[in-house]
């Protein structure tokens, strides 16, 4: 089951005036489950995206940049899952086309107004008999509390689904903030299989809202990881429908700007968060904190390194406080940050939880192997690395390797 992951509670889950969502059960990979999404949006709404770095990205993610770039103004989004129709060439490639010709006319829009994404199942070809008719089916659903819903239709090997809301006064105007993930395993930037939407009635303009969503990703979805696999279908988009705000927030000096700005990336972090708690049979919720790097580029090299080591994710589950594995991830981390060939191994302090395990290249005065496990017991832990080099610091957020995630990955395609 997913660590401490908060059960969502529709009603939690505030409308986004200008966003409505609806779902259908198209039957694209399993019976009686919904796995396909509309989501409608307003007229002169601003919307961003962000997607993986992959260079196999499905053929969604390929039209997403190109509808983007044709500022016809974003007016739908289609999810789809199940099938992740990423390595399938040219047909992949027309099925997306013709999945966003089909919204765009029972929607009333034109094609490039459309976004299109998929997840699931790699190398395998959409089975348009299946999707398409099951797009009318989610546009007569469209209303503007399907939240929950939503966050269910977009699920793949996810135990649960994943949304949050917040409410915020912004000069005296209501501004609403709600947002849903999916992903549990092929999760590692950039991005870190993970779809994630969130949706603001705020009024900012389609000039900030590029610029902080890819800032907004590198703090959240870019600071996770559960297994280290980067996935051919990550995307992340902020829709700002405008329609709780009067006065349109343009520059970040504009007044209004932080508390959005960090409302958003709040909601941003609890979803990754989200992800991280459900990863693919998780048992524990593990925070990797560096401190004293000389850049962020060194202080997420490490970070990374004991966040994706399948040996220290094993200790992890097995509650070992096998503090060698911890030690070796960092000693090689030069490999992906060549900055860290002078790292001094003698400066680092490393802690589990509160409690202080290495310094000086070795145990720390007063450590016991009973200290360690007693954390290493824990279903959350934080890993504290202190270095001596700078000012610059990060936070990974990781999980464990179980049996359960080698089975889940095992039986994917049965």
């Amino acid at each position: 089951m997913p660590v401490n992951l908060p059960v969502i509670d529709p009603a939690s889950l505030h409308p986004v005036t200008g966003v409505r969502l609806g779902w259908a059960k198209g039957e694209i990979k399993y019976v009686d489950r919904k796995d396909t999404l509309i989501v409608e949006i307003a007229e002169n709404s601003a919307v961003s995206g962000v997607f993986t770095l992959n260079r196999y990205c499905a053929a969604p993610v390929t039209l997403c940049r190109s509808h983007l770039k044709s500022a016809k103004g974003i007016r739908a989004l289609v999810v789809n899952t199940g099938n992740a129709n990423a390595g399938t060439g040219e047909q992949g490639m027309n099925d997306a086309i013709k999945t966003c010709n089909t919204v765009a006319e029972i929607m009333e829009i034109t094609p490039e107004q459309v976004l299109p994404f998929s997840t699931g199942v790699i190398l395998e070809t959409l089975p348009m008999d299946k999707l398409l008719p099951a797009l009318p089916l989610a546009k007569d659903n469209l209303t503007a509390d399907n939240w929950a819903d939503a966050a269910e239709a977009i699920m793949t090997t996810d135990v649960a689904p994943k949304a949050t809301s917040t409410k915020i006064m912004v000069n005296g105007e209501e501004i609403t903030i709600t947002g849903m993930s999916k992903g549990a395993g092929m999760i590692h930037p950039n991005m870190a299989t993970m779809l994630s939407y969130m949706a603001t009635d705020a009024n900012i303009s389609q000039g900030l809202l590029d610029e902080i969503t890819q800032e907004i990703a590198d703090k959240s979805f870019n600071c996770i990881s559960v297994d280290g696999d980067t996935s051919t279908n990550d995307s992340f988009i902020i829709i700002a429908t405008g329609k709780g705000q009067q006065q349109q927030i343009s520059t970040r000096e504009d007044s209004g700007f932080t508390a959005i700005y960090e409302t958003l990336l709040e909601t941003a972090q609890f979803l990754a968060k989200a992800i991280v708690r459900d990863g693919e049979g998780a048992t524990k919720f593990i925070s990797v904190d560096v401190q004293g790097a000389k850049s962020l580029e060194e202080a997420k090299a490490l970070g990374y390194a004991i966040a994706k080591s399948p040996l220290v994710k094993t200790a992890f589950f097995a509650s070992d406080p096998n503090l060698g594995r911890l030690l070796a991830a960092i000693g090689y981390a030069n490999r992906e940050c060549s900055s860290l060939d002078d790292l001094d191994t003698e400066t680092i302090s490393l802690y589990l939880g509160d409690v202080k395990v290495a310094e000086n290249g070795g145990f720390a005065k007063g450590y016991t192997e009973e200290k360690g496990q007693a954390v290493m017991n824990q279903a959350e832990i934080t890993v504290t690395l202190k270095l001596d080099r700078g000012e610059a610091s990060t936070t990974i957020w990781t999980c464990d390797f179980s049996y359960d995630y080698v089975k889940i990955n095992a039986e994917y395609r049965t």
